[in-house]
């Protein structure tokens, strides 16, 4: 957008990349995962036996209501994932309600997403289900993850990435996004889909993709777009959807070891 052109409308078609994935922000100028991570923990040093130990410890909540949470947040379709920060925001997040700022949450998904695979594809760590000859909270997912790197968690990267973004949106909810934005990541750990060092990579990854998104013209006219549909919802009393109490309760749930 040149300097002095008005804000892009909503209703300006964003291409999709694939049925149902908005183009990113960024296109092809993505942080590179390869470079700005170290290689993943090998299988019988000291950072691999952790991860294993914090697996083992993340699977004792299968079953609870952690776990559901955890299954909500593993699926990354919308509308349902745009409901995952409702709670933390204080407000409704649907197209209806807030379109621009459902337009962001789909397109730095792109972003924060695809800037993972260049260590992905590279490393083509083991995920930690297929180790154990286990399953994963969401079975239907198992044969793609299959061939899907662990290293770095993309479903990490994505929450953080929105986590930065949304205290963008609503500062003054800063804290709850951000923990918010670590347990999405920590739900692939109840889930068995990823280690804990693919977390904490996906957070770096998410860290470089938002610092890379705060250049682009597009998007922090989004951000304001989308700050001043928050502040309409709440003028509105629009609360959320979601069963925020039962978030908070499987949230307080902590998993052993986690870092």
């Amino acid at each position: 957008m040149l300097p002095g052109a008005a804000s892009p409308s909503v209703t300006e078609a964003v291409p999709e990349i694939r049925p149902g994935v908005l183009a990113g922000y960024l296109g092809r100028d993505l942080p590179d995962s390869l470079k700005l991570l170290p290689a993943p923990p090998k299988e019988g040093s000291a950072a691999f036996r952790n991860d294993q130990a914090v697996s083992r410890a993340s699977q004792k909540l299968r079953g609870t209501a952690r776990d559901v949470l955890a299954a909500s947040d593993a699926e990354l379709g919308f509308p349902h994932v745009a409901g995952a920060f409702s709670c933390a925001l204080g407000v409704p997040v649907s197209q209806d309600q807030s379109p621009r700022l459902y337009r962001l949450l789909r397109r730095t998904l792109t972003d924060a997403g695809l800037a993972t695979y260049a260590a992905k594809d590279h490393y083509r760590r083991t995920r930690p289900f297929v180790f154990y000859k286990e399953g994963t909270c969401a079975p239907k997912d198992e044969a793609a993850l299959r061939n899907d790197g662990s290293f770095p968690s993309g479903h990490t990267s994505i929450g953080w990435t929105w986590a930065l973004v949304l205290t963008q949106v609503a500062p003054d909810r800063t804290d709850a996004l951000l923990a918010r934005g670590r347990a999405f990541g920590e739900s692939r750990l109840v889930c068995n889909a990823h280690w804990q060092s693919d977390v904490l990579a996906g957070r770096t990854i998410a860290s470089a993709t938002f610092a890379r998104l705060q250049s682009d013209t597009a998007f922090q006219a989004d951000v304001a777009a989308a700050a001043r549909e928050v502040q309409s919802l709440r003028a509105g009393g629009d609360a959320p959807s979601s069963d925020c109490a039962a978030e908070a309760a499987a949230l307080a749930m902590p998993i052993e070891g986690v870092q």
